[in-house]
């Protein structure tokens, strides 16, 4: 691909650049309170949803327009939008497979951040293997459905207004066919919400539990037992946004790079020599997997199917992530302790802390592993012993 900008990505980054400079010290806040309100300015000068449908609240522009505003925001070091995940994964989900009356309802709040949402996948005993979930859905003689069941890891899911909720409402056919998505009321009577303490000391996580949660046949997501393939919608998305669009998984490599050289004077020569060393590994990688998301983005806007590059991206990304997060850390020697960055806060401390995080959310390490094996590779498939049974004849 060229990596230059076209005539016309030049005229949008002009565009997107001159804008950010001058709402910089608004957007530039990093106070929660008003989070919201940032998303809603983006979104209102036409910079937040933009590859999605004009007639979904988008402007129907293209992903390497998305990518500069991502790329300028960067540049700038301007917090991101609070809502990622509701336009990553559950938007295009709503897009994809909602009704025109939940289109219309849910997406363009969602986009200005009116409304945030969460992904209510993994669950204590179905955690990469999603489709052994157990949350069940029931439909009753009223029309509407009753969800019983427990959610785990979920983001955000105690600031969130909706999500998208996976449910089992047939245990009697093969576990990847008795499936069926709902969006779901945060606030509804017999959602409880408990989060979960991180070893980075946040507690962005939660524990979601449903007890005789009413749901309306008009919030179903695809038709009933065609959860799995609605739920790949949403996981595709998800490690697109996370790792296959070339904007890089925690801080910037030029922000550690930077970071690195003012603490090198601090160290003994030897040590010294080895954080260049690392350093210049950890970047080149960043580097592999930032190109390899450009290559997918050029695909996408060649009105290509996205393969297996978003789960490299991802893999890839969160292993030299983590290697600059621990470098980062490391210079700072003995200070590392109660070193903070420049506008107080602990950054490359936490960063590392919730980094080891990123191996887990949006597909495993070892899952991802698997699917560039299969696909890529053309290693066989996994044995799996559930296979042509049904998912209650799997429990034994």
């Amino acid at each position: 691909m060229d990596f230059d900008d076209t005539q016309e990505e030049a005229a949008w980054r002009a565009e997107v650049r001159e804008f950010l400079e001058r709402h910089r010290e608004e957007l530039g806040s990093r106070n929660d309170d008003v989070a919201r309100a940032r998303q809603a300015t983006l979104y209102d000068a036409g910079f937040v949803g933009v590859t999605w449908p004009v007639e979904a609240g988008g402007r129907g522009g293209t992903p390497m327009q998305q990518a500069i505003i991502d790329q300028e925001m960067a540049r700038l070091g301007l917090p991101g939008l609070i809502n990622l995940i509701g336009i990553g994964m559950c938007g295009p989900t709503v897009i994809m497979h909602g009704s025109d009356d939940q289109k219309q309802r849910y997406l363009k709040r969602l986009l200005r951040a009116d409304d945030l949402w969460c992904q209510l996948f993994s669950e204590p005993a179905a955690g990469s293997d999603l489709a052994g979930l157990r949350t069940r859905a029931v439909l009753g003689e009223d029309g509407n459905w009753r969800v019983d069941g427990q959610k785990v890891w979920t983001t955000l899911a105690h600031l969130s207004d909706y999500g998208i909720l996976l449910t089992r409402t047939d245990p009697d056919v093969p576990k990847h066919r008795g499936l069926t998505m709902f969006v779901v009321d945060m606030r509804a009577p017999g959602v409880t919400v408990r989060p979960l303490r991180q070893m980075s000391g946040g507690a962005d996580f939660n524990e979601v539990f449903f007890d005789d949660v009413v749901i309306p046949d008009a919030e179903r997501l695809g038709d009933v037992g065609d959860g799995w393939r609605v739920a790949l919608t949403t996981l595709m998305s998800e490690r697109l946004s996370l790792g296959g669009g070339g904007t890089g998984i925690g801080a910037r490599a030029e922000t550690v790079a930077r970071h690195v050289a003012e603490h090198l004077d601090g160290l003994s020569p030897d040590r010294q020599v080895l954080a260049r060393q690392e350093l210049g590994r950890a970047y080149v990688a960043v580097l592999g997997a930032r190109y390899t998301g450009y290559r997918q983005l050029s695909k996408l806007s060649r009105g290509e199917l996205p393969g297996p590059e978003a789960s490299a991206g991802k893999l890839s990304g969160t292993r030299s992530a983590r290697d600059l997060a621990d470098l980062a850390v490391r210079v700072l020697g003995d200070d590392a302790r109660v070193a903070t960055s420049r506008d107080g806060s602990d950054t490359w401390q936490t960063l590392q802390a919730g980094l080891p995080g990123m191996a887990i959310a949006g597909g495993t390490d070892q899952v991802l592993r698997n699917i560039i094996g299969e696909r890529v590779l053309g290693l066989p498939a996994e044995p799996r012993a559930d296979k042509g049974v049904t998912f209650r004849e799997s429990l034994g």
